[in-house]
């Protein structure tokens, strides 16, 4: 199926021109959002609780916190950048009693829209632009002149111009330099899960994790095993961005290559890939999204539980004094 891709020329700031943004909440992609689109020339308003690490971050970017409720009285389009789980509860209380006939709800994700714990009224759009890429990238590639990819999707088109009003908010973010794909709500969300899941984030952590732990344990020492299983996987993705695997293999030495197409199959096997298409459908029942809000209707148990159990990994724990040891790195600590 062949895929449509946007950029700058396809479309214009014109739709958010005279118009004011809300960009709800201060974090990651808000952050972003609201400083590219202010470059962009669009009027941003930001709702975040000011006495917050986020707040006082708006504040110091030039902007002044509102509340939530304030924010949707003022502006034409919002966009939804607080945390998934958190989504729902604000809306109920803060978003929907204040909503107007002809604004448009922006999401960065489409995690509530698709199943449905969030559900708009008819009469507003209801729009995505999700930058592939975190938020300090977004904001970086902007300042630098490019931009990152975007995907756009359009769920509902109460006005007509839906499509027009997301596409000036990718070209604002910088998403139109670089590329903005149109897909849809449910593809977007089902992949992004999976990808974080089954690769990115989960599958990546755990194949990491297990290659230490199995060189330690065969009595290598951890700070080797921590550059050979950790520290390296950076060179090795950045090789694969610019070329994908076959530049990637390209660039490695032949015993690398051949130790690939010889041990990868063993890892990843058919059995793997079995187990993967079982996550995929977890996704798309939405058995994955009520196994993550009942967890959070707790207090987040079990996931607080995982957190400081991988926090405290000797991985962690070694990598940490390494990093340090490599002032180059800028080393973020946790």
């Amino acid at each position: 199926m062949a895929i449509e891709m946007l950029y700058d020329k396809d479309g214009s700031l014109a739709p958010l021109q005279g118009k004011t943004v809300a960009v709800l909440g201060y974090g990651s992609q808000g952050h972003a959002h609201a400083q590219n689109l202010r470059d962009s020339g669009i009027k941003v308003i930001v709702a975040e609780l000011a006495d917050t690490p986020n707040g006082k971050l708006a504040v110091q970017h030039g902007f002044k916190p509102m509340p939530i409720s304030e924010a949707i009285k003022k502006c034409d389009l919002f966009l939804m950048t607080l945390p998934d789980e958190l989504q729902p509860t604000i809306y109920e209380k803060e978003i929907k009693p204040n909503l107007r006939p002809g604004q448009c709800f922006g999401a960065t994700h489409g995690f509530n829209i698709h199943f449905k714990t969030i559900i708009p009224p008819k009469d507003i759009d209801v729009v995505m632009i999700a930058p592939k890429g975190p938020g300090h990238v977004v904001r970086d590639e902007y300042e630098r002149g490019g931009g990152v990819p975007c995907l756009l999707c359009v769920e509902q088109d109460a006005t007509g111009k839906a499509r027009e009003t997301a596409l000036a908010w990718a070209i604002g973010v910088g998403g139109g330099r670089a590329g903005v794909i149109v897909t849809t709500f449910k593809d977007e969300t089902e992949t992004d899960l999976f990808g974080e899941q089954a690769v990115l984030c989960g599958g990546l952590s755990e194949m990491i994790k297990a290659g230490f732990e199995t060189l330690t344990e065969a009595g290598y020492p951890p700070e080797i095993a921590y550059f050979e299983v950790c520290h390296e996987m950076k060179l090795i993705i950045n090789l694969i961005e610019r070329g994908g695997l076959n530049y990637m293999r390209y660039s490695v030495s032949n015993t690398a290559e051949f130790g690939d197409y010889h041990t990868g199959p063993k890892i990843i096997d058919a059995a793997t890939k079995a187990r993967m298409k079982q996550v995929l459908k977890d996704i798309q029942t939405g058995k994955f999204a009520q196994t993550f809000r009942d967890d959070y209707a707790k207090g987040f148990p079990w996931f607080k539980a995982q957190r400081k159990k991988d926090h405290d990994h000797q991985l962690e724990v070694v990598g940490k004094k390494l990093r340090a040891m490599m002032p180059w790195l800028k080393a973020v600590e946790m």
